[in-house]
């Protein structure tokens, strides 16, 4: 095992298996920038500051946060711990974060004694120009969380390139929702993988925000391992006129099991947005149950809208839907707003944010027990002007 921790192996790796295919099935879409563009300089000395942050708001008892060293021996041994090996058509992104890592944060979430959820933010800050952060997310059988996950990055870097990855685990019966912004500029580089592991009659609910840069990859790797698990993704890609490609892979390998994927991408001028929806279920995941919904708006110009439901369905007993619909706003509904007094502008914007607001909501229910939970975790972050500022920058061909 520890070969596989080890960055050498790592980079020999890289130059054994070669760099994402431009045949690729998954990224043939949106390829990816050269392998040289991840590696940076990995001789270059760690920055000082620490780039986890996470700050927990209720719960404290309950959480554990381990920051580690990528370039310590020991750490490193301590932060890769029970992480799978790289493998799939994705791989190579792995095993260019392994051979670039400098820090990590584990944070494990224990049952709370009265059974309250446990809240969290966790804050991540690029201070590399070239970045490869790694957190790990370890939620107790029985516990319950709520996560406001965002990043930014140091004033004197005005672009990135960034490999993010994340191991998010839960014991049976555990709960995560998780609100995720990744705010980002138009010269990004960004590639975020996401490893998801949820054992039976666990519940793990994701709403993810994100504009659009040069080049970016949000890509989810979902096993439901026992049964009843349940898993809930929902994607509001602000791409504007640049480019998002937003994956989802999700593997029902037990009975009972539930899966719902829902991808908004709202898009202008060139650019290319990709949703790509993948649901596996089992020969022995009878009762399954899936929902695919995609959805691409092209607000002007001519975007590239590529809306990819699929399904691979090895037993009869299942409960499957999906679909894709790709359009403009409705005409009706900027018709009626312009009807009580609105400007286009307004209207186009007040419309926008509304389908942005209900695909977040149905994400977040709440937890059982404490509904108004998540609602508040949502309301406070759209109570910020990250959502306005995205769809006003990105996607109002009528403002100046």
């Amino acid at each position: 095992m520890s070969d596989i921790l080890d960055i050498p192996h790592a980079q020999e790796r890289l130059q054994t298996l070669g760099w994402i295919a431009r045949h690729s099935e998954a990224f043939h879409h949106l390829p990816p920038p050269a392998l040289e563009a991840w590696l940076g300089n990995p001789a270059a000395a760690p920055a000082t500051q620490q780039d986890w942050q996470v700050t927990v708001q209720s719960g404290a008892a309950s959480v554990k946060v381990q920051q580690l060293s990528a370039l310590d021996a020991t750490e490193r041994q301590a932060l890769f711990a029970g992480l799978p090996a790289p493998s799939g058509e994705a791989a190579p992104f792995a095993w260019a974060h392994r051979a670039l890592c400098r820090q990590g944060v584990r944070v494990q979430v224990a049952a709370s004694a009265d059974a309250t959820p446990v809240r969290l933010h966790i804050h991540h800050t690029a201070h590399n120009a070239v970045d490869a952060p790694l957190l790990v997310l370890d939620v107790a059988p029985g516990a319950r969380c709520l996560l406001l996950h965002t990043h930014s990055r140091g004033a004197d870097l005005a672009q990135i390139t960034q490999n993010l990855h994340m191991h998010i685990g839960l014991g049976e019966g555990a709960v995560l929702q998780h609100l995720r912004i990744a705010d980002v500029h138009a010269d990004d580089h960004l590639a975020h993988t996401q490893n998801v592991s949820i054992q039976g009659h666990a519940r793990y609910h994701q709403a993810l925000c994100t504009s659009g840069c040069a080049y970016q990859l949000q890509r989810s790797d979902v096993d439901l391992h026992g049964p009843g698990a349940q898993v809930r993704h929902a994607g509001l890609l602000i791409t504007g006129s640049l480019n998002v490609d937003q994956q989802v892979y999700t593997r029902h390998n037990a009975p009972g099991t539930d899966s719902h994927v829902q991808m908004l991408a709202l898009a202008s001028g060139k650019s290319r947005s990709v949703a790509n929806a993948f649901t596996y279920i089992a020969p022995g995941a009878q009762d399954a149950n899936v929902h695919q919904r995609l959805w691409g708006i092209a607000l002007d110009g001519q975007p590239r809208l590529i809306l990819r439901p699929h399904l691979e369905i090895l037993h009869d007993q299942v409960a499957a839907v999906h679909g894709a619909t790709w359009g403009a706003l409705p005409e009706d509904a900027l018709f009626y707003a312009q009807q009580r007094g609105l400007d286009p502008a307004t209207a186009r914007r007040l419309i926008i944010e509304g389908k942005a607001r209900a695909l977040l909501e149905r994400a977040l229910p709440g937890i059982e027990g404490d509904e108004d939970s998540a609602s508040a975790l949502l309301t406070q972050w759209l109570e910020g002007d990250w959502l306005a500022q995205a769809i006003t920058a990105h996607l109002t061909k009528d403002e100046v």
